[in-house]
């Protein structure tokens, strides 16, 4: 089994290519489609633009690509050179990339909001039930209780001690994941690197989708969200300008064949959580719409609502395990 994290979108293009940018003033006919595909944490990835000089649109996109890889050098649990792994292995870090601090600095402010439901030390939980799904004879009904209170001892976004120079953990056997927060993170950068270049009407599909600008047809760019609990359908669609949007379910990942336990564990008790099917977010920023997608999907309903109404800017769809849906705009 494998056993690092990775979360499946219920998000799907619809009526727009996946990432088309324009340059302002020319027709489409007039540009060159440049293109890039590979993966960003784990997951698929795809960036693709329209510009009228070709040569000059592949420098964009190799720039962008270049980016994705020196951030996966820092955030990834899926490289064993990362800086990340390097952290959760030693415990400290001396000398950390400065965007390894700052985005662990933004997640804890994430987890301050939302009173602990965001917390990126829970990768030991993760490790826990994947180990103990990954034997033969695994109890379908998971870890006992005693193996889940000693790995929640270690979970606590308060016990990570950051300074610009050093990050430590202050428990032996800590560790961290990014992967509710990193993906969204790479994925603003990215968009940040092409604003610079002059793009101004771009989609960029990094596992979070961002949207600048509109579609070259003139319209929004048009977001489909799957239904959760029927993956065939679409529960709704979304346009998005100058927005970003982030959804995420247990559903995605689940660690055992009846889908009873996944990766979205609830750090106040160490269970998987199930108060939701799925959320989705809409927000300025894509790590801030993934974080929070995040900490409402193991939150209970009131919980949940009153984070979200203390957000500015945000959208939120929530879909119940009863197929209820509720729209909460903030």
């Amino acid at each position: 089994m494998n056993t690092k994290p990775s979360r499946r979108r219920f998000i799907s293009i619809v009526g727009a290519a996946a990432g088309v940018s324009l340059t302002p003033g020319l027709s489409l006919a007039a540009h060159h489609r440049v293109t890039w595909t590979g993966r960003a944490l784990g997951g698929d990835a795809s960036i693709s633009l329209y510009h009228h000089d070709k040569r000059a649109g592949q420098k964009i996109v190799a720039a962008c690509a270049v980016e994705i890889a020196r951030l996966e050098k820092i955030f990834s649990l899926f490289r064993r050179d990362s800086a990340l792994v390097k952290l959760n292995k030693e415990g400290h870090l001396s000398s950390p990339p400065i965007e390894l601090v700052s985005l662990i600095k933004q997640a804890n402010g994430i987890s301050q909001m939302s009173n602990g439901a965001f917390d990126v030390s829970v990768q030991p939980l993760w490790a826990l039930y994947a180990r103990h799904f990954a034997k033969a004879d695994a109890s379908p009904d998971g870890p006992e209780r005693r193996a889940i209170d000693k790995a929640r001892n270690l979970v606590g976004w308060r016990n990570i001690s950051i300074a610009e120079d050093r990050l430590s953990f202050m428990k032996s056997g800590m560790a961290i994941t990014l992967n509710g927060i990193a993906q969204g993170e790479i994925t603003d950068r990215i968009t940040d690197i092409l604003h610079r270049e002059g793009i101004r009407n771009t989609l960029v599909n990094l596992g979070e989708f961002r949207g600048m600008g509109g579609h070259p047809d003139g319209q929004p760019w048009r977001i489909g969200i799957a239904d959760p609990l029927k993956k065939s359908s679409l529960l709704d669609t979304l346009d998005l300008k100058n927005h970003a949007v982030a959804s995420s379910g247990g559903y995605s990942t689940p660690l055992d064949a009846e889908g009873r336990f996944h990766h979205l564990f609830d750090p106040g008790n160490g269970l998987p959580s199930h108060s939701w099917a799925g959320v989705t977010v809409v927000a300025k920023k894509s790590a801030r719409a993934d974080a929070l997608s995040t900490a409402l999907a193991v939150m209970h309903p009131e919980r949940a609502q009153n984070l979200i109404r203390a957000c500015e800017g945000i959208k939120t769809i929530l879909i119940a395990p009863d197929g209820t849906v509720t729209r909460i705009e903030s």
